[in-house]
C-alpha cells in the first residue's frame, strides 16, 4: 500500500508560480510511475503531468506544456510539480496518483493510489 499526500496548492494570481508537492509512506516509490491529475468543477478529471519511475522520462498534457514541470525526488518519496505562468483555468483540486508500472499512462483509470487533492485557485 501506497498514501500519497499532497501540499502547498493555494491562491495565486495570473501569471504567477506555485509548487506542489506529493509525499509518499508505506512504500518507496521508486519502481512506481507517478502522475499529476487535475478536476475543476464541473469537469472530469484529466492528466497533467506524469513521469516514469526512474525519473525519466517525463510527459504533459498540451495545455501546460512549456509552464509546468513534473520531478521526484526518491529519496524523499515525494514528487513535485512546479507550476509558471499559471492562468485562471488551471483552477482546479490537483491529485497526485501512483502507478505500479514503468511507463506513464495519461487514463486515470490505470493509476493503483491517489492522493486527497491540494486545491490551486488562479485568481484573473
Amino acid at each position: 500500500q501506497v498514501q500519497l499526500v499532497e501540499s502547498g496548492g493555494g491562491l495565486v494570481q495570473a501569471g504567477g508560480s506555485l509548487s506542489v508537492s506529493c509525499s509518499a509512506s508505506g512504500r518507496t516509490i521508486s519502481s512506481y510511475a507517478m502522475g499529476w491529475f487535475r478536476q475543476a468543477p464541473g469537469k472530469e478529471r484529466e492528466f497533467v503531468a506524469g513521469m516514469r519511475w526512474n525519473g525519466g522520462s517525463t510527459y504533459y498534457a498540451d495545455s501546460v506544456k512549456g509552464r509546468f514541470t513534473i520531478s521526484r525526488d526518491n529519496a524523499k518519496n515525494t514528487v513535485y510539480l512546479q507550476m509558471n505562468s499559471l492562468k485562471p483555468e488551471d483552477t482546479a483540486l490537483y491529485y497526485c496518483a501512483a502507478r505500479d508500472g514503468v511507463v506513464v499512462v495519461t487514463v486515470d483509470k490505470a493509476y493503483d493510489y491517489w492522493g486527497q487533492g491540494t486545491q490551486v485557485t488562479v485568481s484573473s
